[in-house]
């Protein structure tokens, strides 16, 4: 498979937050909002397009974070999961970048992911032509996670609270890894969130 060059980011920012009780997109660290932090990495990396998406909370939310050169989308649909947020930010970034190559998709409460981060998955697929690259925890994979266009179509039929691991799982011999051991930390409680203030 041949090395992409037009990349969209989707960043996946429409749940609800209901183990935390408050919208995780805005819990502070270092001195950000943790969307704010996701959405600079995405900006700030080699990709063309970013796309984040939005649903509970959208109104809240939208104000909290700085736009620029990036789309903000709403996904009213939200309460059926994740691939519900899959579909309509990919369905979105073929609408606006209709040439592009290849999406990785992110989440919003992984503090610890950068540009660089980023490039590494834009430059292992340029190196392996695998259309799979996703990030290898150490003991788990996770997002974020790279997909080329062969596979868009799987991706728009992913339904209800499932994400693109379903599609890496069934691809699994067409996957390449990067490590990324602190892929493993994100924010679903208030104690993830004190552990993260405290390190």
């Amino acid at each position: 498979m041949s090395s992409v060059k037009n990349i969209g980011i989707v960043i996946l920012a429409a749940g609800s937050s209901s183990r935390l009780g408050e919208p995780k997109q805005l819990l502070l660290y270092d001195d950000k909002n943790l969307l704010q932090q996701t959405v600079d990495a995405a900006v700030y990396s080699n990709a063309n397009s970013v796309i984040v998406v939005l649903g509970a909370s959208a109104d809240l939310i939208s104000k909290e974070i700085n736009k620029m050169n990036a789309h903000i989308i709403e996904n009213k649909e939200w309460e059926e999961g994740m691939a519900s947020s899959v579909r309509i930010g990919l369905n979105t970034l073929q609408k606006i970048s209709p040439l592009t190559e290849a999406v990785i998709f992110m989440v919003c409460d992984q503090p610890y992911v950068s540009s660089s981060l980023l490039n590494d998955l834009i430059h292992t697929q340029r190196e392996t032509g695998k259309p799979i690259v996703t990030c290898n925890y150490g003991e788990a994979i996770g997002p974020p996670a790279l997909f080329h266009r062969s596979l868009f179509n799987e991706l728009m039929q992913l339904k209800g609270d499932a994400g693109a691991r379903k599609i890496i799982q069934q691809h699994s011999d067409e996957v390449a890894t990067i490590l990324f051991t602190k892929g493993k930390i994100d924010i679903d409680t208030n104690e993830d969130y004190e552990t993260l203030k405290n390190s």
